[in-house]
């Protein structure tokens, strides 16, 4: 069966080289158009079509298929889409296109964390479980039937792109468990049951750090903004991210440092800590100051001894 294949980020590049290099024949490859990146904005390719470039696999770059790409999308000869994180809800006109449907590899438990950020979500929820679904779209926003679910557990250190890394790799093998169903005509579909959950992709201002929180809830908003967009908050007048935290119950600590506002820095022993709501405390791991280079947060504060306070 021959695959169109669609997506944009390095996680959807690397499950399109996984197939690939395990024999499937992919015949086209849809990713968004160049977009700008970095400090200088440089318009740049998507990971997907740098992969596909690398394979020899025609590639079609489209933020919205137009009826000139739905015709590329017929004449390919492909039969079966597979979508990882492509960034755009396919029309109807283009579901109908292939004869055995598009699939999308999503990542969370389904109908859980259905939109833009189920890795995110999971992670600044707090939650201990997730996972990878594969189901066939159609025109809600994932709400088609599941055709495979694949768990693993969220390790409490976890980053988002640590995790979405780990799903990536569920999601190849998943995907090997469910092509040869789909290839016979034997896939039994069923439908996502429970009350679904959405994920929208987190804006600026929710990464801003709330210290009247408790700690464990901001260490899960820091951890599940990193690498994108970040987590921050104000040294002085200045933005900083704050890249890596972790909860403390250590009563050694809690004795040393003693109690203070929301947001106050204490230092214990070569580390860095910060007064959070309900008598919490969190450790300040690693973090990135306006403008400059990430680092421990030790050596910030080694620097910045001035600043008594975050907010």
């Amino acid at each position: 069966m021959k695959i169109l294949f669609a997506g944009t980020p390095e996680v959807a590049a690397d499950v399109l080289k996984a197939i690939a290099l395990a024999g499937h024949e992919v015949v086209l490859v849809l990713t968004r158009e160049d977009a700008p990146t970095g400090r200088g904005k440089v318009l740049t390719e998507s990971a997907v079509a740098i992969s596909a470039a690398e394979l020899g696999i025609q590639t079609v770059k489209t933020n919205k298929p137009n009826a000139e790409e739905l015709a590329k999308i017929k004449s390919s000869g492909a039969e079966l889409g597979i979508v990882v994180a492509y960034g755009t809800i396919l029309k109807v006109e283009v579901l109908d296109s292939l004869a055995a449907g598009w699939f999308n590899l999503h990542f969370s438990l389904l109908p859980k964390y259905r939109g833009a950020a189920p890795v995110q979500r999971s992670i600044m929820a707090g939650d201990n479980e997730t996972g990878v679904t594969m189901f066939k779209l159609e025109q809600g926003m994932d709400t088609g039937p599941i055709a495979g679910q694949a768990h693993t557990s969220i390790n409490p250190r976890e980053t988002s792109g640590e995790l979405l890394a780990r799903l990536g790799l569920l999601a190849v093998s998943l995907l090997s468990e469910v092509l040869p169903s789909i290839y016979s005509g034997t896939l039994d579909l069923r439908e996502q049951k429970g009350k679904p959950t959405f994920a929208p992709k987190p804006t600026r201002e929710e990464a801003k750090i709330n210290f009247n929180r408790e700690a464990i809830d901001i260490q899960h908003q820091i951890l599940g903004l990193n690498p994108e967009p970040m987590a921050w908050c104000l040294a002085g007048e200045e933005p900083m991210r704050v890249l890596d935290a972790l909860e403390t119950r250590s009563s050694v600590v809690l004795d040393a440092i003693g109690s203070s506002e929301q947001g106050s820095i204490k230092s214990h022993e070569g580390r860095v800590f910060i007064h959070c709501g309900s008598g919490t405390v969190l450790e300040l791991i690693e973090v990135q100051p306006s403008s400059k280079r990430a680092m421990l947060a030790k050596d910030w504060y080694n620097g910045n001894r001035k600043i008594e306070k975050l907010s």
